[in-house]
């Protein structure tokens, strides 16, 4: 479980290609301090596991799923991405909630600045927009971020707007994003377990109703 308070930004500096899959190697400056063999590493908000550990380098395999699922694939050589290790049981939760389960990924339609904060609009994958809420918590590329205004069926598609403050832009891949960039989204999980839960309600009392049916 990560919070979504991004440690480091990492560079990918090496990548080898499979058919369907990937193994990337990333530099980081701290977050590989006491890594482990086998320890969870959220990249671009994707956990990932570390199969390889050389000095401040960590590897990573990224499974067709992953690749599928995420911008991962889409990384070159020589990107930043953004990197946080998982909470610790004691630690501060001070974004959300965020598993590194990437439910898809968005598009950066416009990007503008207003005062010190930078206002984005990301468009995302209609299926997602259920779980888009005002004012509620959305991961992108890793970072939390709190939803400030959302859109439908406009001419965009769906989108939903973040203000970024000057110090998120400083520290996280998001300061250097513009139109047509491709981020990793994770919606927050209370929605889509409230979705399921409601979903098996309502269709048991269908059930129950079908069967007291003459």
């Amino acid at each position: 479980m990560f919070t979504g308070l991004v440690e480091e930004m990492g560079k990918l500096i090496a990548r080898t290609e499979g058919q369907r899959s990937a193994r990337l190697t990333v530099r980081a400056q701290s977050v590989h301090e006491g890594a482990s063999l086998g320890d969870s590493i959220a990249v671009n908000g994707c956990c990932l596991t570390v199969v390889e550990i050389d000095s401040d380098l960590l590897t990573f395999d990224a499974v067709p799923e992953t690749l599928a699922r995420t911008n991962l694939g889409g990384l070159a050589i020589g990107q930043s991405v953004n990197l946080e290790r998982p909470l610790g049981a004691a630690g501060r939760l001070g974004g959300h909630f965020v598993q590194g389960h990437v439910d898809g990924v968005g598009t950066v339609l416009s990007v503008r600045s207003d005062e010190n904060a930078v206002v984005m609009e990301i468009g995302l994958p209609r299926e997602l927009w259920r779980y888009v809420v005002m004012k509620g918590s959305i991961s992108v590329d890793g970072v939390s971020l709190t939803v400030a205004g959302t859109a439908s069926d406009n001419s965009s598609g769906c989108s939903f707007t973040v203000w970024l403050v000057p110090h998120t832009c400083a520290i996280t891949t998001l300061g250097d994003l513009g139109p047509g960039d491709r981020v990793n989204i994770e919606c927050d999980l209370l929605g889509k377990y409230i979705e399921k839960l409601l979903a098996e309600r309502t269709d048991g009392v269908t059930a129950g109703a079908a069967e007291g049916s003459p």
